[in-house]
């Protein structure tokens, strides 16, 4: 669960295959320390979504296309 409400943080499978991920948006914490070469465009959110999260849905996301 995410701070600001119930149910989050979640992965899930768009229609076209990508992947959406709710969970709570750390990109002003996490703009200073971005490994190297990594950016956030202006339209982009650096998210934290908890380890246990990420775990439970590999099996629903495919090793390749």
């Amino acid at each position: 669960k995410t701070y600001a409400l119930e149910g989050c943080p979640d992965v899930f499978e768009l229609l076209d295959g990508d992947f959406a991920l709710i969970g709570t948006d750390i990109t002003f914490e996490a703009s200073t320390t971005l490994p190297k070469g990594a950016s956030c465009g202006p339209d982009e959110r650096v998210i934290r979504i908890p380890r246990r999260t990420l775990v439970l849905a590999k099996p629903d996301i495919p090793d390749s296309i």
